[in-house]
């Protein structure tokens, strides 16, 4: 018996729906193995199709034109190694989500998902039948099983793989970022490999979809939850792994340790890889915002140059009466430090026109939100009118704590195709923005040092629509508002939670109401970067109309 067996792991990034790419990426992949002396070529969960593709996967059309995708792969990867990629595969009036294994021209064997996962952002009970408990395939002389995804999370499956045969354990992956994602994950593997005995390899795919963000991060452990192997996060990467036969089984040769940032970066990269994948597999190139002196458009301006290059981003100030001369003076200087495109755009002959239309409707009323509003709105007027004329995506940039509280004007600042920070709470925007100006790493395309001056991080925050105007004054300050919304949203809790915090019950229940009233707001919202479990979207799914509240 051979006493060596080499896994090439593919930890690549595929585009939903992109068949004939992905399969590119596939069999590019393959001929690397092929040319290390691979055994085994391995990609991640529904690679041929793109990951997370959602109700796109059940189209007819689409899984057969899938399933034809990978079986003209496998005739073209006939003479070398075993290629294992992910699929939805068809049988009968059945739709599984499989794990494809490819050897001598032809579909050898086929591993169909047990457990659908049905929370968060996966809705596969819906999608797909489950597969039954199955045993191990064989790769040569070697018996290897491939729980994927989901099913490694469970120990049913690995211990029926176990006890039918499997030498190890390689588990593919459509895995999506949270924040501390990567301890749950090994915790989860290390239980694998305990309570089976059997080396686990855990790969994972990387890149942005829609909301969600793979970040990779492939591993494998031996026997006992030694850590042997550790790819790097967020990039694509193709590994070799080498298993060597011993008196006690497979045993993972000791293999690169890639670093793991603290969190704090890894959210950073998130919100940088979201944009410039969306970007990429959408076809912009280029985007606009408005720079407004303060602290969102600034964070998001600096994750634009990061993702896309300074060349690439264009920032606005649409300044009115009520615009400082402070916040003229920061969002010029931020500009300037990221080498951005700068235009200056004043708001206030356009908004005498709104306003002298209007006059014969409003007279005898006072003014109130409805002329805040129209500066708003005519801002967004203006940068769609300049998203349209350039073609380039215009970014919204409210963080989540205005999300979740309605603090924000649809068909105004909310206008845009995609929100970086749309996940991140403004106390979070803060300590973001310190960090990215001590820290710079390779993969960021703007430059080190401060991009944003302290002056806008630390000046009270204010939408500045009226005189003096303050977000305190129409919110809680931000530490009080961001950990009410963390009880509320975060962990689901009752406002009997929050008193119990030593909030203020009237307090907690303005915020719940504030969530509530908003949630239509959210419906017309950009996607953003997830980077928490209760992401507005696919995470967090509340009817707009509902005049429930919580009588705690």
């Amino acid at each position: 018996m051979a006493d060596r067996f080499r896994v090439t792991l593919a930890q690549l990034n595929p585009t939903v729906g992109d068949l004939a790419g992905n399969a590119a990426k596939a069999r590019a992949a393959w001929e690397e193995g092929r040319a290390a002396g691979a055994d085994l070529v391995a990609l991640p969960e529904m690679f041929i199709t793109g990951y997370n593709a959602q109700d796109l996967v059940m189209k007819p059309a689409f899984h057969q034109a899938a399933m034809a995708e990978v079986q003209a792969l496998a005739e073209a990867c006939a003479e070398g190694p075993a290629l294992a990629i992910g699929s939805p595969w068809a049988e009968g009036d059945k739709l599984y989500n499989a794990y494809l294994i490819l050897k001598e021209g032809k579909i050898a064997s086929k591993v169909l998902k047990h457990h659908l996962p049905n929370e968060t952002v996966f809705d596969e009970v819906r999608i797909f039948d489950a597969g039954p408990l199955g045993g191990p395939y064989s790769v040569g002389n070697t018996r290897i099983g491939s729980p994927i995804c989901e099913d490694g999370w469970h120990e049913d499956v690995a211990e029926t793989l176990e006890e039918t045969g499997a030498e190890f354990l390689l588990i593919p992956n459509g895995s999506p970022y949270y924040r501390g994602k990567m301890e749950t994950r090994y915790n989860h593997m290390v239980a694998r490999a305990v309570e089976t005995g059997l080396p686990v390899i855990y790969l994972n795919m990387v890149g942005g979809q829609d909301d969600q963000v793979f970040d990779g991060g492939t591993f494998a452990l031996n026997p006992h939850g030694a850590l042997a192997l550790q790819m790097p996060v967020f990039a694509e990467a193709i590994t070799q792994l080498d298993l060597e036969r011993t008196g006690e089984g497979w045993r993972i040769v000791e293999g690169e340790k890639a670093h793991l940032p603290e969190a704090w970066e890894q959210d950073y990269h998130v919100m940088v890889l979201s944009l410039q994948d969306y970007m990429r597999k959408t076809g912009f190139q280029k985007v606009l915002l408005g720079l407004s002196g303060g602290i969102d458009s600034a964070l998001v301006a600096a994750i634009a140059v990061d993702a896309i290059g300074a060349e690439n981003v264009r920032c606005v100030m649409l300044p009115s009466e009520y615009t400082s001369k402070e916040s003229l003076e920061d969002a010029e200087a931020v500009a300037k430090a990221l080498g951005v495109h700068y235009d200056y755009v004043p708001i206030a002959e356009g908004r005498a026109a709104i306003t002298n239309t209007l006059a014969p409707l409003f007279a005898g009323r006072a003014a109130d939100l409805t002329e805040e509003n129209i500066q708003s709105r005519l801002r967004g007027l203006l940068l769609m009118a300049m998203s349209n004329k350039f073609g380039e995506m215009l970014l919204t940039t409210g963080n989540k704590s205005e999300v979740a509280v309605g603090y924000a004007t649809i068909y105004g600042d909310m206008n845009g195709g995609y929100n970086p920070i749309k996940d991140l709470y403004k106390t979070r925007v803060f300590e973001t923005c310190r960090w990215r100006n001590a820290n710079h790493r390779d993969w960021m395309k703007g430059p080190e040092g401060e991009v944003i001056r302290p002056n806008v991080i630390d000046k009270p925050p204010s939408a500045e629509l009226r005189e003096d105007q303050k977000d305190s004054d129409s919110l809680p300050d931000y530490p009080e508002l961001d950990a009410i919304l963390d009880i509320l949203v975060d962990q689901e809790g009752s406002i009997a939670d929050c008193v119990a915090a030593g909030f203020d019950r009237a307090v907690a229940k303005r915020v719940e109401h504030l969530i509530y009233i908003s949630e239509y707001k959210r419906f017309q919202s950009a996607p953003g970067a997830r980077l928490t479990k209760r992401a507005f979207w696919l995470d967090r799914r509340y009817p707009i109309v509902n005049r429930w509240r919580d009588p705690s």
